[in-house]
């Protein structure tokens, strides 16, 4: 499900950026939580462009499970 993070709660697992307060996080069957939607991650200044991850909706596009728990 879809929410809005209440509090910084560590590093998100997918993009090893911190899952801080404010943040649209996805939380999980099995209560763990990553990043919804994209998540800025700064300028390539090579190709001058601003980076971007999609985190857990671009991990569910080739993934049917929990990174953290891929048996669940």
């Amino acid at each position: 499900s879809e929410d809005v993070l209440s509090k910084d709660a560590g590093e998100c697992a997918i993009c090893l950026e911190e899952l801080q307060q404010g943040d649209t996080i996805a939380r999980l069957p099995c209560l763990c939580i990553y990043h919804k939607g994209q998540v800025f991650l700064g300028m390539h200044i090579k190709f001058q462009k601003v980076v971007f991850i999609g985190c857990i909706d671009e991990w569910f596009e080739v993934n049917r499970s929990c990174p953290e728990h891929p048996s669940d």
